[in-house]
C-alpha cells in the first residue's frame, strides 16, 4: 500500500475518536438522568483523560521532542508554551469561558499527528502503533471536552460540527509532518516542546483541580489508569 494512503487511513481512524467520544458523551448525557451518578462517572473520565494527556507529554511529547534539539533550546521552549497558554486561559476566563480539555485535547493530537506522519516514513509498524494509541487517547479527551463546551452553551449541533471538523485535523497534521517536517526535524521538536508546556499548565491549572471527589481515592486512580495506558503505548511501540 502506497505510504501515503497508509498515512491517511491510519491517520483518520485516529481523528474520527474525536467525533465518537462526543457522541458517547452525548448519549451518556442522554441515557443518565441521577445527577450524583452523572457527575461521578464524568469526573472519573476526566481523571483518567488527564492520565492519558499526562502520559503523552512524559512518554512522547518531551523524549522526541529533545532527541531533535538540545537542552537549552528544549526549555525555553517548553516555558513558552506554558506562558503563551496561560495568556490564552486568562483570555478565555475574562470571558466567562474555560476550554481546558478541548485545548489539551489539541495540543496533544496536533503534535502527535505531525510525528505521525514523519515516523511512517521511516517505520509503518511504529506509526500504527501511534495512530491506535492517538485514537484511544481521544476518545476520553473528547468526551469531556463536549461536556466542557455544554456548559459553555455549545448547542449538540454546533459541538458535532467541531468535533467533525477536528476529526479531519490528524490528516491534515499527519500529511504536513510527512511531506515537510520529516526533513526538519528541530522544527518537529520545537512544536512538541511548545505544546508539551502549554499541557503541563492546563493539566494542572484547569483539569485537576476539578477531578477531585470529596473522601474519594477513585480519581487518582484514574489519573493513573490513564498513564498506565501511556506506558503501555510507549511498551508496544
Amino acid at each position: 500500500m502506497d505510504i501515503v494512503v497508509q498515512i491517511i487511513r491510519f491517520s483518520f481512524w485516529s481523528g474520527i475518536t474525536v467525533l465518537f467520544g462526543g457522541l458517547l458523551a452525548y448519549l451518556f448525557n442522554k441515557k443518565i438522568n441521577n445527577y450524583t451518578i452523572k457527575n461521578f462517572i464524568i469526573t472519573i473520565l476526566m481523571s483518567f483523560g488527564g492520565g492519558v494527556i499526562l502520559s503523552a507529554v512524559c512518554f512522547v511529547l518531551i523524549p522526541e521532542g529533545l532527541e531533535k534539539t538540545n537542552l537549552l533550546r528544549g526549555l525555553i521552549l517548553f516555558f513558552s508554551g506554558s506562558i503563551a497558554f496561560l495568556l490564552i486561559d486568562r483570555a478565555i476566563a475574562n470571558k466567562g469561558g474555560s476550554y481546558a480539555q478541548l485545548m489539551a485535547m489539541l495540543l496533544d493530537f496536533v503534535p502527535e499527528a505531525l510525528s505521525l506522519g514523519a515516523i511512517f516514513a521511516l517505520d509503518p509498524s511504529l506509526g500504527m502503533v501511534l495512530a491506535i494509541f492517538i485514537g484511544i487517547q481521544n476518545l476520553p479527551e473528547s468526551f469531556n471536552a463536549y461536556f466542557e463546551l455544554k456548559k459553555g452553551k455549545f448547542t449538540d449541533k454546533s459541538i458535532f460540527i467541531l468535533f467533525f471538523c477536528l476529526s479531519f485535523v490528524g490528516i491534515i497534521s499527519a500529511l504536513v509532518g510527512h511531506f515537510i517536517l520529516s526533513s526538519h526535524e528541530e522544527l518537529t521538536g520545537s512544536v512538541m516542546l511548545l505544546a508539551s508546556g502549554g499541557i503541563i499548565y492546563i493539566i494542572f491549572q484547569d483539569i485537576a483541580p476539578k477531578i477531585k471527589i470529596e473522601n474519594s481515592w477513585i480519581p487518582a486512580l484514574g489519573f493513573n489508569l490513564g498513564i498506565g495506558l501511556g506506558i503501555i503505548g510507549t511498551a508496544i511501540g
